[in-house]
């Protein structure tokens, strides 16, 4: 097969992240970016929400519309993407409307908007190359497995919301496992 193509885009922090080896690589989160957008996506990237080291929330790569790739964390760096797995993970963003304005707001919650065929099909190139490239790759999960924590709707905060939905119900897991070569990773394994 031949490589995916990838724009590469590193983040001007992407230095400042801490480094690891191929080895300590098992695992892929699959996320939404619940933007309109990769411009928004890409300036929410760059914002510095760690002072202490200057750097940001982001994924490794990002997934247009199109199915254009690009990176913006090398491998080698911990992304800042899912709380308590970076260490262990690459974090694939697609772009996806998701809930975008209101993702706290209990009344628009539902995802409505399907991600197109030209990202499934660069989503399941990429996780052969990343499985060629990472040995250890093993397990795949979405934002949502991982990142069950609550909190309180910004429109009444009696009730309690998912803090993250992605990669959302319209992702087809499905195809995207089929021939990945990985298995659905639980909070428990």
């Amino acid at each position: 097969m031949p490589a995916l193509a990838i724009d590469y885009q590193p983040l001007p922090y992407e230095e400042r992240l801490d480094a690891r080896a191929s080895s300590a690589i098992d695992l892929v989160v699959i996320h939404c970016t619940e933007l309109p957008d990769m411009a928004m996506a890409r300036e929410f990237g760059e914002r510095i929400h760690y002072p202490a080291k200057q750097t940001g929330n982001s994924g490794h790569y990002y997934i247009d519309l199109s199915g254009k790739v690009f990176r913006y964390v090398a491998d080698a760096r911990v992304a800042n993407h899912t709380y308590g797995y970076n260490a262990r993970s690459i974090g694939i963003e697609l772009v996806n409307i998701g809930r975008y304005p209101h993702w706290g707001d209990s009344r628009y919650q539902a995802f409505s908007v399907p991600y197109t065929a030209e990202q499934i099909a660069s989503l399941r190139a990429l996780l052969a190359q990343l499985r060629n490239d990472h040995a250890n790759l093993r397990w795949i999960a979405g934002h949502e497995d991982l990142d069950r924590r609550l909190e309180p709707a910004k429109d009444d905060p009696t009730i309690l919301l998912r803090r993250r939905q992605d990669p959302g119900p319209l992702f087809p897991w499905d195809e995207v496992m089929q021939d990945s070569g990985l298995e659905r990773l639980t909070p428990s394994s």
